[in-house]
């Protein structure tokens, strides 16, 4: 009789234990969500937008590093006219932009 008594209460504990396990992994789910992917797609969406309302006259700044005007938008690419010397102006793909300034902010 007691081993039967004995036997219920380590299966009980176990199904306790896979209780707290399930419950420690869904927390643990919930911070990487808020931590990791939530902000990466809030990123990805600002990049999106950006991009979206890029206009010809823009200054925008590269992932490289450099300053530029939009002369010219086509589908994935815009041709940007760097420095003061006006015959400098390079086609690149939308996606190597990092911050855009509008032009009317002048």
């Amino acid at each position: 009789m007691s081993n039967i008594i004995l036997a219920q209460a380590a299966g009980g504990s176990q199904s306790q234990g896979i209780l707290i396990m399930i419950v420690y992994i869904a927390i643990f789910g919930a911070i990487m969500y808020f931590m990791i992917f939530r902000p990466q797609k809030k990123e990805q969406n600002r990049l999106k937008s950006m991009l979206a309302d890029l206009a010809v006259g823009d200054c925008i700044l590269t992932n490289s590093g450099f300053y530029g005007i939009v002369i010219d938008i086509q589908d994935d690419t815009v041709i940007v006219e760097f420095g003061n010397n006006k015959n400098c102006r390079i086609p690149m793909q939308k996606a190597a932009i990092a911050q855009v300034e509008k032009a009317d902010a002048e």
